[in-house]
């Protein structure tokens, strides 16, 4: 076989040898081709070359690629194209089947590259690191016109056989300068004895390569310094702790570290984090408690349990005293309010106490036993009682003043004369007259209630206005008036305690303001129910009381109305008019609006719960102006208003006012005043007639029996009960002029006038042993004496005084 096959190249070659004597156009072979192709004597592929006068077959292409591959090392497929002359794109799909067959080949970026000439490559940096000792692989890609991951890849598996050394963060190092660097990182490493970060240890070491380098030197990364720290603690060359792959921490100094941690608290039993902190423990809780595992941690120390012994012990024995302790002052300065709390838990005799509610914990380090609270509890609620009471009567006081200033403006009444002692104002039933001459009597002063009555009546209705629109908030203000403020709490603390006084009361954290947190809500309660008895009690006091005050007021003001009517009389005699009605004012109006002014404060303190001592039934109640206006300004809302109206009716000049404003004021307090019909004037009159009568059959003063038999005939003479003061006898016995006959008119004026004699006398005598005035006084009275039968015959003898 072997033989043909000699046999058949040798013809083959002859035949490629001998000239043809018949040449084919180029035209002609490529026909005679296409019909070998046809006739399938031809069965593989051919190509054409880029200039078309030649064929090549796939195959040939293929070796012809190889060829160029294996004598170049590293070939573009744009240059074989060129090459071979063939078309680039049957270059390119056979280039990759080149590459395909043989491992050896890779295509990179259009070239065709072989191991071989990698291998040469790896040859050459070997050779230039032997004189730099470092090179970058950028440097190289950039060199070689290729990616820094391919260089990266093919060098790495060439890394200690064509190419000494070593690859690390792009870098390539010799062997002789990596254990350069290495000596210069365990030296550095090993002259740390604190805690250190190794990101700033780098950073000295980078300067000192770049020097050892000089100008041509490369930049060391971190993660070079990094791999190599890392490679020597793993065999151990350095002793110590790496956290999150920078932070160092020697030995040597973890052990000094444990030695002054358990020195401190050995000697003390504790140990603040603090102090752990400064040592360079962050996590000082998981420290200690894994190094000792019957510690506790507070929040700014951890302790010992014998500490809690020893507060346990301190703390048992102030409960059982009834005393109190701070445990702060026990207690280390290192610590703080949250840990004497915490600790003070953890004490049995605290946890028993607390439970047994025998003690408290007040301001987190107070431990105070229930006893000692008590203690002060029950000091304090007396006081509280009297303050209670105190701010009860303070709020009557101001807020109604308050009021009536701001709604009215009431005039002080001022005397620009001496003021004289008013006298003592006879009963209701009786007539009581003062027979005094008319310059003894002194006039009062003139009050500003004639102001204009549209002005009073819309500043009224504006006021009426806001008190309504306030009603609400000053509810709310006195029901708060009887309860102590923080302030005043513990200021009565202090006075229990004085070593209290230096936790200052404006501090919110002390203990006086936590004290007083706790007891004044007990101290309300406690006020709440003894203001709630007083109410309870108080009402049936007021409904007794208002049902007295009616009983005083039907009486006395049909009374004031019988003497009002006698004034009638008196309506053509101005100045006569004035004196009467002032004089009604003084006497009888003043009693009954005395009267009405002390029962209704009386009640208005048992309505706002404020304890009022029994106090015995009077028939009259006499005030002074400055305790009317008093009164009045203590009583509430309108009511404080209508009463100031009243008290300065009463200080005015008529008594038609008066009985307007004690209308008024009656009306509000819900009292009911009879009016003075026929009925009950003819029964008044007849009860006042013969009480006068009685009261002239027994009367033994000279003076005091005329003012009672001029009453007595204008009840005759007028049915009117009329209340005449000495000034007005004279002007009162001249109109009854008409009424009675000669003579009777004749004995009252000159019993009259011997009257004013009398006690013109009496007025000007000095008392003195050589005044001569005592033996006329004796006289005139003597007179008097003997006239009184005269004079009572007026009025009690059998005949009635003549009308003309």
């Amino acid at each position: 076989m072997d033989e043909e096959l000699l046999e058949l190249q040798r013809q083959f070659e002859f035949a490629q040898q001998v000239k043809s004597s018949v040449r084919l156009s180029d035209r002609n072979v490529v026909e005679l081709v296409q019909k070998l192709q046809e006739l399938r004597v031809i069965d593989f592929d051919l190509l054409h070359t880029v200039t078309g006068k030649e064929y090549i077959t796939q195959e040939q292409l293929k070796n012809e690629i190889a060829t160029e591959i294996s004598k170049l090392g590293r070939v573009s497929v744009i240059d074989l194209a060129d090459t071979i002359g063939v078309d680039l794109y049957h270059v390119e799909k056979q280039a990759q089947d080149v590459v395909l067959s043989d491992p050896g080949l890779m295509l990179v970026q259009g070239e065709i590259i072989s191991q071989t000439y990698w291998d040469s490559i790896a040859e050459e940096i070997n050779e230039r690191l032997q004189e730099c000792s470092q090179i970058s692989v950028a440097e190289l890609a950039g060199q070689l016109q290729v990616g820094s991951e391919l260089v990266q890849s093919v060098l790495e598996p060439r890394l200690g056989t064509l190419v000494k050394a070593r690859l690390e963060g792009g870098q390539l190092y010799t062997p002789a300068y990596v254990a350069r660097v290495t000596a210069m990182v365990r030296g550095a490493s090993r002259g740390i004895f604190v805690p250190s970060n190794l990101s700033a240890l780098w950073a000295p070491l980078q300067q000192l390569v770049q020097q050892m380098n000089g100008s041509s030197g490369v930049a060391v990364e971190n993660a070079f310094f990094q791999s190599i720290f890392n490679r020597l603690l793993k065999e151990e060359e350095m002793l110590g702790s790496l956290r999150a792959g920078t932070h160092w921490t020697p030995s040597v100094f973890a052990v000094a570290q444990k030695e002054c941690v358990d020195s401190f608290f050995s000697q003390n039993s504790y140990i603040p984090y603090e102090t752990m902190q400064k040592l360079g423990i962050s996590q000082a809780v998981q420290f200690l408690q894994s190094r000792y595992p019957d510690g506790k941690p507070l929040s700014a120390v951890f302790i010992h349990s014998s500490m809690i012994e020893m507060l346990d012990s301190t703390t048992e024995d102030a409960i059982e005293q009834n005393s109190w302790i701070d445990s702060l002052s026990v207690l280390p300065a290192s610590f703080t309010s949250q840990d004497a709390n915490k600790i003070l838990l953890l004490c049995p005799s605290v946890q028993s106490a607390l439970k047994a509610e025998k003690a408290l914990i007040l301001a987190e380090s107070y431990v105070i036993s229930s006893g000692f609270i008590k203690g002060i509890y029950d000091q304090i609620e007396k006081d509280a009682e009297a303050f209670s009471i105190q701010a009860s009567t303070a709020s009557l006081i101001d807020h109604p003043s308050k009021s009536s200033e701001s709604q009215e403006s009431i005039p002080a009444n001022t005397d620009k004369g001496s003021k004289k002692k008013r006298g003592k104002s006879a009963s209701m039933k009786t007539a009581t007259v003062e027979t005094v001459p008319d310059d003894e009597e002194e006039a009062r002063p003139k009050s500003k209630r004639n102001q204009k009555k549209g002005r009073d009546s819309s500043s009224s209705q504006k006021l009426d206005a806001k008190a309504g629109g306030k009603k609400e908030s000053v509810k709310a203000q006195e029901g708060n008036n009887f309860i102590p403020p923080d302030g005043w709490v513990m200021k009565k603390i202090v006075d229990s305690v004085p070593e209290f006084e230096d936790e200052g009361m404006e501090n919110p954290d002390s203990i006086l303001k936590h004290l007083a947190d706790l007891m004044r809500p007990m101290l309300i309660n406690s006020l709440k129910e003894r203001r709630k008895k007083i109410f309870t009690e108080n009402a049936d006091r007021m409904k007794r009381l208002k049902d007295d005050l009616q009983k005083k007021l039907d009486e006395s003001f049909l009374n004031m109305q019988l003497y009002e009517k006698a004034l009638e009389l008196f309506e053509d005699d101005q100045s006569t008019s004035a004196v009467l009605h002032r004089h009604l004012l003084r006497t009888t109006a003043a009693t009954i609006a005395d009267t009405l002014l002390h029962d209704l404060d009386i009640l208005n303190n048992l309505k706002n719960g404020i304890e009022v001592g029994d106090s015995k039934a009077q028939d009259s109640v006499l005030l002074e102006s400055s305790e009317r206006m008093a009164l009045a300004k203590n009583l509430n809302g309108s009511l404080s208003r209508k009463a100031l109206a009243l008290v300065e009716a009463l200080e005015g000049k008529r008594v038609d006012a008066f009985m307007t404003t004690f209308r008024d004021l009656a009306e509000e307090s819900g009292l009911a005043l009879k009016k003075l019909d026929k009925k009950l004037e003819r029964t008044l009159l007849h009860a006042y007639r013969k009480d006068l009568i009685s009261q002239v059959s027994t009367e033994s003063d000279p003076v005091a029996l005329l003012a009672k038999v001029v009453s007595l005939l204008y009840i005759k003479a007028h049915n009117k009960a009329l209340q005449a003061p000495g000034r007005a006898i004279a002007a009162a016995i001249s109109h009854l002029k008409d009424k009675l006959d000669e003579s009777a008119y004749k004995t009252l004026t000159d019993y009259q006038k011997a009257t004013v004699t009398l006690l013109a006398l009496m007025s000007a005598s000095t008392g003195e042993e050589h005044d001569c005035s005592a033996d006329r006084i004796l006289s005139k009275r003597e007179l008097l004496e003997s006239q009184m039968p005269v004079l009572r015959s007026l009025v009690l003898g059998d005949s009635q005084p003549q009308q003309s």
